[in-house]
């Protein structure tokens, strides 16, 4: 029998008593005090990405010899910290990425840096292109960390063909050592490995064509095992082997949901087993594997309790314990070390919005260690409820409703919040963005909108071609049914969105006036022509044509900005000036439009902000502003 004991004691953390009388934006906004924790593989140190008044640091505690040593830091500007991972006791591997500007683009470059966590050395480049090679825009893919050789990783880079990597053997003890194992091949862009650290798979795309490439062990030959067409048909995704090195984990459709195969990788016909479905739900997050065995374990769904699944009892007999040690939680096991005997806990709950703990199996001891956000507890954590509404057409849509903690009896103000994506999704859970609206007094409602992701592929797919369509009018149902179910002023509800969400709400200010009182759009897209001209200039061109098309006509008839004149309900626009993803001149264009037709509108834009509000002053700045635009706005 599992036997863990919690000692209170929170040995990096203060907590700080918070009422629910309007926390302030800081409470929600600052970036988590602690993210990514991670035991060294002897269990001997903990590394994790410190957050501190808007810098970030790479930090490295001793438990042996209680020190912590930081050893980098940024203030997310000039770069960005990504991941970390550990290469061996003695060295993190790590990576940054750098916003550029070069010859009219805004793009991403990645870096894989190294550095001894002593401190005895600084920072350096793994690996870097040498002379008569070209610079590869993403020099941080680890597809192997040969766990057998700890000096000793498996990269892939394209310095020879661009969007065609090589994979490189890279010593982590020489300066820029390595030597190629396997060639580019055409349209291949990313390798995998098997559990016997060899280059197995190649994942392809050739316009809209996706395909997949497998080295046969038997044969030393390479063949092609997979081929379809992006958006036709259920698409099939490779996941990793098992550690039968003819067993490969395939996330494929079953029954109109993504669920998890193995594929006989012997028989050439490929034939799949059935090893985890949910009935009413995609599979949607990564495997599982266990440092002992090198076997597969489980696999992450976003759906279940806990947020994965376990194939292996032994695991899943450890997370019930886990499970009852810290009850009302959702509690999920972030780092083993390498004999798995001690391991680092992260947990969320109504009390908390994430918390970190270390465990030791031997002992049964579990202690807390830290809150990612220290000034939200009980009393400002309002959670997200999940809720069905019908569309308009009869189609159900799934929705998440976070409640503020004194919503008035009834005429209660609203915010309609769609996602990203479109082909994405909202998830249960703590989301400091929804969270901090609630605590303002709003009914915050997330939908997942037709063309969202994780309820198979063709609800998915009715994202294609269609923005501006059904996506655009489930959110106005989305209010309608607010104000038939929960008590709110059908005059009183703003929508807020961001990326694709943000394109969305121009389009409500566009043509759903009478549903919504303002709108307000965080790096949101307003025009799809230019959106589809930018894609030129990027390899995913074809994939995006094929997914918003190209009728100049129905582009136009979808755009936002087109639509600038009907606009009658005030419209706030936010964006970075460094956005990658969604130019800034979307919102910038936008907001001329709407000041050439003398609209009620306000435009913010970020310095050095990018797509996804990793610098904190602008997180802050994000908030307060549009905390501001709706209580001029909407009645509370």
């Amino acid at each position: 029998m599992t036997r863990i004991i919690i000692i209170i004691i929170i040995s990096m953390s203060i907590r700080y008593a918070v009422t629910a009388e309007k926390s302030t934006v800081a409470a929600y906004g600052t970036l988590p005090v602690a993210s990514q924790m991670r035991l060294s593989p002897d269990g001997n140190h903990i590394a994790l990405i410190r957050n501190h008044e808007g810098n970030s640091y790479i930090t490295v505690i001793d438990r042996v010899k209680k020190t912590t040593n930081f050893l980098v830091t940024t203030d997310n500007e000039k770069f960005k910290l990504g991941w970390f991972r550990w290469a061996n006791n003695e060295m993190l591997l790590v990576s940054a990425h750098y916003p550029v500007h070069r010859m009219l683009r805004k793009y991403t470059e990645a870096r894989l840096y190294k550095i001894r966590i002593d401190g005895s050395e600084k920072m350096r480049q793994v690996s870097q292109a040498k002379n008569g090679e070209r610079m590869a825009q993403y020099q941080n893919t680890i597809i192997d960390m040969l766990p057998d050789e700890p000096n000793h990783i498996l990269m892939e880079i394209d310095y020879k063909s661009g969007n065609n990597p090589d994979v490189y053997k890279i010593d982590l003890k020489k300066k820029n050592s390595r030597s190629r194992l396997v060639r580019g091949r055409n349209n291949i862009t990313h390798w995998m490995t098997d559990q016997q650290h060899r280059v197995r798979l190649g994942f392809g795309i050739d316009k809209t064509r996706i395909f997949y490439s497998l080295f046969d062990i038997k044969t030393k030959k390479w063949r092609n095992i997979w081929d379809y067409e992006i958006f036709d048909a259920p698409d099939i995704t490779p996941l990793g082997f098992g550690l039968n090195p003819n067993e490969l984990y395939i996330r494929a459709d079953h029954q109109g949901r993504y669920a998890i195969f193995t594929v006989d990788l012997t028989n050439d016909d490929l034939p799949r087993t059935l090893v985890y479905a949910d009935k009413n739900y995609d599979i949607e997050g990564s495997l599982i594997y266990s440092k002992l065995s090198q076997d597969v374990i489980g696999v992450y769904h976003g759906e279940s309790e806990n947020n994965k699944v376990y194939f292996n009892p032994s695991y899943e007999k450890f997370q019930q314990a886990l499970n009852n040690a810290i009850p009302n939680s959702s509690s999920s096991i972030s780092s083993f070390s390498d004999d798995e005997r001690q391991y680092i806990l992260h947990t969320t709950s109504i009390e908390s919005a994430g918390r970190y703990y270390f465990g030791d199996r031997d002992t049964g001891e579990l202690k807390p260690l830290i809150d990612q956000y220290p000034q939200l507890n009980k009393t400002n954590i309002m959670g997200k409820t999940k809720y069905n509404y019908q569309a308009s057409d009869g189609l159900t849509i799934e929705a998440y409703l976070t409640l503020p903690a004194h919503a008035p009896a009834e005429n209660r103000p609203a915010i309609i919040m769609p996602h990203g994506g479109p082909m994405s999704r909202v998830y249960g859970g703590f989301d400091w963005f929804s969270e901090f609206f609630a605590s303002r007094g709003y009914l915050v409602f997330e939908p997942n909108f037709r063309g969202s992701s994780g309820y198979g592929f063709k609800f998915e797919m009715a994202s294609i071609k269609s923005w501006g369509g059904a996506m655009q009018t489930d959110l106005a149902d989305a209010a309608n049914w607010l104000t038939k179910n929960h008590y709110v002023d059908k005059n009183n509800i703003c929508i807020v969105g961001a990326s694709y969400g943000g394109y969305a709400a121009l389009m409500a200010a566009a043509t759903q006036q009478g549903t919504f009182k303002c709108a307000v759009s965080y790096a949101g897209v307003s025009d799809l022509e230019y959106l589809l001209r930018k894609s030129r200039n990027f390899t995913n061109h074809k994939v995006v044509k094929k997914q918003i098309g190209d009728d100049s006509t129905e582009l136009e008839e979808n755009s936002p900005i087109n639509f600038a004149k009907n606009i009658n309900i005030p419209i706030m626009l936010i964006h970075g000036d460094l956005d990658t993803i969604v130019p800034v001149e979307h919102s910038q264009k936008m907001y001329a439009s709407l000041m050439e037709h003398d609209k009620d509108a306000e435009y913010i834009e970020l310095e050095n902000g990018d797509h996804y509000l990793s610098i904190e002053k602008n997180r802050l700045t994000t908030l307060s502003s549009i905390a501001d635009f709706l209580e001029q706005h909407l009645i509370k």
